[in-house]
């Protein structure tokens, strides 16, 4: 791996890190930093995918007293716990059927820029109007979420298969329109990432197997701890910064950031 792989990987576990579990889109994010880099093609779509562990390690790390008090509570048929584990399956249940049957679609879509600068902003337009609408808090834990509400928001993640509309962004969005108070659906987003990304990347690192290099694994490395590092500090201030200023101020961002986007893409 030379200076210039190891500089893209860091520059990429950093934007994954920072970015995944924002509503404003990581694997957007990634594309058009890939772009910026001259890092593309489908060994670059396989690194942006795979890189996403490192983030989903980072909630296991952070929540690691939650999730250890649900392992107890499902080996003792508790309740709150059972009910905990099944929201999670039923919200990761769309993503991984559609996720099959869509996977060269979607493998596709990776490597259009204008699909993911147009998507910025339509999403950041959409969270402005979301955030307008929702008034009413009925669930304000992902234990007491009903399991037909589950299901619909693992629907609404599917979504973000569009890369530019945010996964995070969508089960956010989409949890704040069914009644759900605002931590609970950022903490079900950050649960709802777990096996749904872990699923994706190793769908996709056993379909591209052919493709990888000794390089390529040293990149995804570089890649994974950078973005564990950050993702982590970013999980830990998240909840706090949401419930103080609410979802426009990303909006805004992905607004700005789409256009501007767009603007360089059409001018190139």
């Amino acid at each position: 791996m030379d200076d210039s792989s190891l500089l893209a990987a860091i520059l990429l576990g950093l934007v994954e890190g920072l970015t995944e579990f924002l509503p404003v889109s990581s694997t957007g994010h990634l594309i058009l930093a890939g772009e910026l880099l001259g890092f593309t093609g489908p060994a670059s779509a396989t690194f942006k995918i795979s890189i996403q562990l490192g983030a989903i390690l980072a909630v296991l790390v952070a929540y690691r007293q939650r999730f250890a008090a649900v392992i107890e509570g499902l080996a003792r048929r508790d309740p709150a716990a059972v009910a905990f584990t099944r929201n999670i399956l039923l919200g990761f249940l769309p993503a991984m059927l559609i996720g099959v049957v869509a996977y060269k679609g979607i493998k596709a879509l990776l490597e259009s820029p204008e699909t993911v600068a147009v998507a910025l902003i339509v999403g950041g337009f959409a969270i402005l109007a979301i955030e307008r609408l929702v008034k009413r808090v009925r669930i304000e834990s992902v234990e007491t979420m009903p399991a037909a509400t589950a299901l619909k928001i693992g629907f609404v993640q599917c979504l973000a298969m569009i890369p530019g509309v945010s996964r995070s962004g969508a089960t956010i969005m989409g949890a704040l329109l069914m009644g759900v108070e605002r931590k609970t659906a950022a903490e079900f987003s950050f649960f709802l990432a777990m096996p749904t990304m872990a699923a994706a990347t190793t769908y996709d690192l056993y379909k591209s197997r052919d493709l990888l290099s000794f390089d390529d694994v040293g990149m995804i490395a570089v890649g994974f701890g950078v973005a564990f590092v950050t993702a982590l500090l970013v999980v830990k201030s998240l909840v706090a910064v949401v419930g103080r200023y609410g979802f426009a101020p990303f909006a805004w961002y992905r607004i700005v950031v789409g256009t501007a986007a767009l603007v360089w893409l059409l001018n190139i």
